[in-house]
């Protein structure tokens, strides 16, 4: 099976200048636990997910001067781990488990069209969609 076929289709993206409380609110909005950072015309410059986030909102009381100064760009992973939605899910699956993250942004053509999670593929194989080997 391949990752297109399994992915969940757009990704959710935040302009590299939010501040950390923006993007929980707006990855609590969306239902999602990462979201990628691009720039002005949409390159992928990072990813932050929801454990960076709770680590660092965690730590920030309200009146702290950080909580105004922090921007995602001091908290994001800048390797933004990728795959090509015509590789195998097998593919993914290892991949993700070499990098030890739980999700990959799904290129296209050189261009982000979803992202595959490890509970993606976990649900498959409970649907029984995939068989591990």
């Amino acid at each position: 099976m391949k990752v297109k076929e399994a992915m969940n289709k757009g990704v959710i993206t935040i302009n590299s200048s939010i501040r950390p409380p923006e993007a929980f609110q707006k990855m609590y909005k969306e239902g999602v636990r990462r979201l990628f950072v691009t720039d002005d015309e949409g390159e992928p410059l990072g990813v932050v997910s929801y454990s960076d986030l709770i680590g660092v909102l965690g730590t920030i009381k309200p009146s702290a001067k950080d909580a105004v100064s922090l921007q995602i760009t001091d908290i994001m992973s800048k390797e933004v781990i990728t795959i090509s939605s015509n590789d195998g899910i097998e593919d993914a699956a290892n991949l993700m488990l070499r990098a030890d993250i739980s999700g990959l942004l799904v290129l296209e053509n050189d261009k982000p069209v979803g992202v595959i999670t490890k509970t993606d593929i976990c649900r498959m194989v409970a649907a029984e969609l995939l068989i591990p080997a």
